[in-house]
């Protein structure tokens, strides 16, 4: 029996860089389950892929919006992802 998985590409904007924002997603990603990355742009939003459970992607998607104490979250968008492999690890990328 065959998982299905949902793949979202999220863009989390507002005062997320230099608050632990992607040590934060990382921890709470490993703890639903989720495979993927997150990543600074230099525009000084947080991107990120998220793969997982529907229940477990949903869970992600709103926890992006508490994001760790320091940080101050304005909008979070997320658009479905097509991919050709699967992530098997959740990764902070530079």
């Amino acid at each position: 029996m065959t998982i299905s998985q949902d793949a979202f590409r999220v863009c989390i904007t507002g005062g997320v860089q230099g608050v632990g924002y992607r040590a934060w997603t990382r921890g709470q990603a490993l703890q639903l389950g989720l495979t993927g990355w997150v990543r600074n742009e230099a525009d000084g939003s947080v991107s990120a892929l998220i793969v997982g459970s529907q229940d477990a992607t949903g869970a992600m998607l709103e926890r992006f919006w508490s994001g760790p104490s320091g940080s101050s979250v304005s909008d979070v968008k997320a658009e479905e992802a097509t991919l050709d492999e699967v992530p098997n690890d959740f990764r902070i990328v530079r």
